[in-house]
Parts: structure tokens; sequence; C-alpha cells
């Protein structure tokens, strides 16, 4: 189509298996739709031209974590080549999530984390439920949620991740997640999007190394104005005020009744398109003028 913006859609390769991203094809075909010329195309392929596209925008990339210093150096290179969205500089910032201790110093009201990187000593919390999670992550890899006092499996989990040259978080549960559910506020063209309230991931006895359902029960939710007020405060927290085409904000309430942040997903979030079909319009418009 001559004229028409080129859009690649980033994502993983499936390996022949049933792709997990629900969103993509119907993403791919409603631009189509609207006129771009649009496809998706994995992040490690040798064979794609990045410099052929208007647009690189990472969607499902979601294998990035077991290989973060790879993916970094490709976005380097995308981001070279071509725009890519969100911009290179947030890849690199928040493919760590040593940016929560970040946004907390800077004010933001998130999850208390302590960090232990390989050689530190670990200590964890003998009077609380805790999480152990690793740095890089997605879709709960290797985190785990332990009871208070109980470290031999926590140490064994962290032990591992040392050995794989990962840095542990240790968080305090929020057991409100077990009956209210944590938050995902969406956001796109610098806007609220859409929200969402799931279930608890972490169940207790799962070990860290099992498979998870990384959204289980996903369904729509209407923030109340304290989990908007705190996913805009941590979104205007980023370092460089950069110009965020998408972001999600995950949250959960605190032991005082108010919302803390979880997560901020700034590379390859989940749209959740498939419990909120009504965004899509809204998403393409916002790609196409980035595209453009």
């Amino acid at each position: 189509m001559a004229g028409a913006p080129r859009i690649a859609l980033v994502t993983y390769d499936s390996g022949g298996e049933e792709h997990k991203d629900r969103d993509l094809p119907v993403l791919v075909g409603a631009l189509c739709d609207a006129g771009a010329d649009a496809v998706a195309v994995a992040w490690d392929d040798p064979a794609v031209d990045w410099a052929a596209f208007d647009l690189a925008l990472i969607r499902s990339t979601w294998d990035y974590s077991w290989r973060a210093a790879e993916f970094t150096a490709w976005a380097e290179r995308c981001a070279r080549a071509t725009r890519l969205v969100n911009p290179v500089e947030v890849v690199r910032w928040n493919a760590d999530k040593r940016y929560l201790g970040e946004l907390a110093r800077a004010g933001v009201p998130a999850v208390p984390t302590r960090y232990l990187a390989p050689g530190d000593p670990v200590e964890l919390p003998a009077d609380r439920e805790y999480v152990v999670k690793p740095t890089s992550g997605a879709g709960a890899r290797y985190a785990a949620r332990h009871p208070a006092g109980e470290h031999d499996a926590a140490l064994r989990q962290v032990e591992r991740m040392h050995a794989e040259g990962l840095t542990a978080m240790v968080q305090p549960y929020l057991t409100a997640v077990d009956t209210h559910g944590e938050r995902a506020l969406q956001f796109f063209g610098g806007r609220l999007l859409h929200a969402g309230v799931k279930g608890a991931v972490l169940t207790p006895g799962t070990p860290y190394d099992a498979d998870k359902v990384a959204h289980p029960g996903i369904r729509r939710w209407d923030p109340t104005a304290a989990e908007l007020a705190l996913a805009e405060r941590a979104l205007a927290a980023v370092p460089g005020d950069p110009e965020l085409l998408y972001a999600r904000v995950d949250l959960a309430t605190g032991p005082d009744g108010e919302p803390l942040l979880m997560e901020l997903e700034l590379i390859e979030p989940n749209l959740f398109l498939h419990v909120h079909p009504d965004s899509v319009p809204r998403v393409v418009r916002a790609v196409l003028a980035a595209a453009r």
C-alpha cells in the first residue's frame, strides 16, 4: 500500500507453539484496516530490517527478561534504525526493577523493597509473609511467596538467582491482594485507557521455578481517585520525562488501606484488549499518530 506507514509490532518467537499474545492479531488487523502496513515480528529475528519500518512498537517481547542484556542491545540497534516506542532510554531503565527503589526515593508510595545482589548477605523477614523475585523478570518467573520465618526454600531460591547473576528483591506480601486483587491501570497516548483487576498470582507453596498464571481472572475495573492519582504520580516520576506511548501501572492495597505501586510496566505490558475491545480504536489512533 503506497504511502502507508510501516509498523512493526514487536513480539517473541513462539517456536511454533500457540502464541500467548491474544491482542497481537487484533492490533495487526485493526491497524491494517486503518490503512497501515502492520506486521508482527520477533525482536530477535536476525532477518528483520528495522530501518524498513516507520515505527517499531514493542508489544509482547515476553521472553526478554531471560536475556535482558541481549534485549537491551537489540533496543539500542533498533532505535538507531527507526523510531522505537517506548524509547530505548525507557527500556534500559524499566528492564531492571531497581527502579522501584528509585521511585520510592522520589516520594512515590511503593511496596517496600530490599535488593540482594550476588555476594550480598542474605537477610530474610522473620515476622511477616514475604515475596522473593528477581529484578529482571516477567510473568512472575522465579517469584515465590514465603511464610513468615520460613527461610530454607527462600535461601535456595536466592542462591539459584545469584548463581544466574540475578539480583533478588525481597518485599512484604500484601495480604489485601488475596481479597482485593491487583489493579492494572493502562495508559495510552498519555491518558488513562482502561483498567483491570486480577486475582493473586503467587499462592502459598508454589515453587519459585513453577510456571504461573500471570493474570488470573482479569476483569474490568473502575479505578478509584486515589489509584488514578498514584498512577499519574508514578508516571510523572519516570526519569527524563520521556514521551511514553503506553504504560501499565500495577497497584495493590497496602496495610493502611491506601494503594501502593507494585510495578511500572513500560516495556511490554499486556493491554488486555480481549477484556476491553472498545479500547482498540483509541490504541490504533495513537499508534498511527506515533508512526507519522
